[in-house]
């Protein structure tokens, strides 16, 4: 699942990882994305921007965490942000990992096979 306020991140990104071989569900907030966990959707990996309008990113993926059929789910973020406070509060809110916009597709798609592992 792809979470992301941008429909030009959204159409790439998911472009990317669907010529990867991935099946994406896209969400364009965090909202959105938790209508479609609610509704079922059980991705094997949730990569969610940070800054996003309503609840961020972070607060996304603290009620992520709850759920715990969720709970052990890869978590990356995708954000311009590369501040190590802001990585240090992803990571205690149960972020896997972190990936700095804009990400080659060599970058991101490296990245998720280091989580699924």
């Amino acid at each position: 699942m792809l979470v992301d306020d941008s429909a030009t991140v959204l159409l790439s990104i998911s472009g990317i990882l669907t010529k990867a071989g991935f099946q994406v569900v896209t969400a364009n907030s965090a909202e959105d994305g938790q209508k479609k966990l609610a509704g079922g959707t059980r991705p094997d990996l949730l990569i969610t921007d940070l800054n996003m309008p309503g609840m961020n990113g972070i607060e996304f993926i603290k009620v992520v965490r709850q759920k715990a059929e969720l709970r052990f789910m890869p978590i990356l973020f995708l954000t311009t942000e590369s501040q190590q406070a802001k990585r240090a509060e992803a990571k205690a809110a149960g972020a896997s990992g972190w990936i700095v916009k804009p990400a080659t597709a060599d970058t991101l798609l490296n990245t998720i096979k280091l989580v699924l592992r």
